[in-house]
């Protein structure tokens, strides 16, 4: 939301909530009593919560009109099933190539049959592909892909919570402009909402959540400089919607942080801020009761069934990649036991809550070819996935679980069933595959990325990976084309949703449509006509 504008001012209060009809498509055979329906008939068990639903400020933005229309035509006539609560799950980077590759990968280390695997994720009795381009890219960024999800637009590459239109990096563009994310929604409907992630909490997934800003990366006033825009560490702070976040769980304190403030932990670089201003000591003076936490010690000593509200920022920048989590020496929860807490301080809410849980280092790890930390954070994600299908009811609460965007990993080669995700290519008793030149390759393999041949050279000379162990956290896999960073990918990312609502999810949707799945599920949006 804009600093001039009220919320209360903007948002026209709907006088009935919403009447549309959740339309079922074939359900699966696993998919609850309670979510099965048929065109212009709803199940007996499905709740009114009698919330008023509200119009956000950008319910006149083409892109967030065409998707409403889709998702109302899905839903069909009649009075939907209402989702008490709502958690949104982000695997950053997480596409289909990643999903499959993490199911393996995940099987494998249980020492189970890893292509016969299945994700909890997958277990979802409804899902979808999502398209992921934004209003200027085939490809997309986080940002823009993140404010399609939280506020139902699609807008421009790099920019957060804000329409189409608004320049890249032109503080002045944004001023009057805005979009009211979900979270937003919920909080001045009375809703409890959290955000998990194990990234930066002012990265780009969790930031769309509450702020508005035309450069992504202005997550502390260091990067903002003059442009006169108030950064996003300081809009999470200040964020006006409601009471505020009731928790708030990930990395990237040193954004709080001034530099002339010591990180709390023994190692760690001190804060970035230049401003002076330490944005944790405004958080805690607030009022009311609040706790924050920054280490495992602190976490496994709050109480997140009291009615505390919760700031834990476990690293001054990213949290840990699960497979080094353990070396860790303040020591971090998992993101499974993170959102376990989310979901025990959010569920004293009477009145339903909204959580975001964003496994964020799939990403990193991608980005720099590394394929056993991409995957084993995507394990973790999916831990965390049924830490949630066990602490809720399918009768109340709506769960998606999907992507931002793709990657260019690959899975190829031949390898025999069996062999190590991680490893080379092998095929029954010949021993590794050799490609023409001779050398072993791995399954796993990224279009382009920092292990690709160097400018200059007169002919590419691939490594010889025979001697090398491919299957260690430490291996970067090969890539084709030699870029700085691997890049995200545009094909379609995988949707997998349960709940009230979740019959939604299906066929091939545009991602901007998962914001109205939330809000017609939830009955926090008006999609009256």
């Amino acid at each position: 939301m804009t600093e001039t504008q009220n919320p209360d001012m903007r948002m026209a209060f709907a006088a009935m909530t919403i009447t549309l009809a959740l339309t079922a498509c074939a359900a699966t055979s696993d998919a609850p009593a309670a979510q099965t329906a048929t065109a212009g008939t709803m199940t007996e068990a499905a709740p009114t919560l009698g919330r008023t639903a509200v119009t956000p400020q950008q319910a006149s933005d083409s892109y967030f009109t065409r998707a409403a229309d889709a998702v109302k035509a899905r839903a069909g006539e009649g009075r939907p099933p209402q989702a008490k609560n709502v958690i949104l799950f982000v695997g950053d980077g997480m596409g289909i190539s990643t999903v499959t590759a993490g199911r393996i990968y995940a099987g494998q280390q249980k020492g189970l049959d890893g292509e016969s695997y299945r994700l909890t994720m997958e277990s979802l009795p409804w899902s979808a592909f999502s398209k992921t381009y934004s209003h200027d890219a085939q490809v997309a960024d986080s940002a823009s892909t993140a404010t399609a999800m939280m506020s139902g637009v699609k807008t421009g590459s790099r920019t957060l919570g804000l329409p189409p239109g608004v320049a890249y990096n032109n503080c002045a563009s944004q001023d009057g402009q805005g979009t009211d994310s979900i979270f937003e929604i919920a909080e001045e409907a009375g809703l409890a909402t959290g955000i998990v992630s194990t990234a930066r909490i002012t990265h780009a997934t969790p930031a769309a959540t509450y702020s508005e800003a035309a450069n992504r990366d202005w997550e502390d006033d260091t990067e903002v400089g003059d442009a006169g825009c108030k950064d996003i560490a300081r809009q999470l702070v200040e964020w006006p919607a409601g009471d505020g976040f009731e928790v708030i769980l990930g990395g990237g304190r040193g954004a709080f942080y001034p530099a002339s403030v010591t990180d709390p932990e023994p190692g760690e670089p001190a804060g970035r801020r230049t401003d002076g201003a330490n944005l944790v000591e405004e958080w805690l003076a607030e009022g009311g009761e609040r706790t924050f936490v920054f280490d495992r010690a602190g976490f496994d000593g709050t109480d997140f069934a009291s009615d505390a509200k919760i700031m834990g920022l476990f690293e001054p920048s990213h949290m840990q990649y699960e497979l080094d989590r353990a070396e860790d020496t303040a020591g971090e929860p998992s993101l499974a036991e993170l959102t376990e807490a989310a979901i025990t301080r959010l569920s004293r809410d009477e009145d339903g809550y909204v959580l975001l849980v964003e496994g964020g280092r799939i990403d990193h790890g991608h980005h720099a070819t590394n394929a056993a930390r991409a995957l084993g954070d995507t394990a973790a994600l999916d831990e965390a996935v049924k830490a949630a299908l066990d602490m809720t009811s399918a009768e109340d609460t709506l769960i998606i679980v999907t992507a931002d965007h793709s990657h260019t990993m690959t899975i190829a080669g031949y390898p025999a069933r069996g062999n190590d995700i991680l490893g080379k290519v092998a095929y029954g008793p010949g021993g590794l595959a050799r490609a023409d030149d001779g050398k072993p390759y791995t399954t796993l393999g990224y279009a382009n990325g920092v292990t690709g041949c160097k400018p200059g050279a007169e002919s590419c000379v691939r490594e010889d990976l025979t001697t090398v162990d491919t299957t260690d956290k430490d291996f970067h896999q090969q890539t084709l084309v030699l870029y700085g960073s691997e890049t995200h990918a545009g094909e379609d990312v995988p949707v997998f949703a349960r709940g009230p609502g979740a019959e939604l999810v299906r066929g091939t949707i545009e991602q901007n449509e998962i914001f109205h799945v939330m809000g017609l599920a939830s009955g926090l949006v008006d999609y009256e006509d």
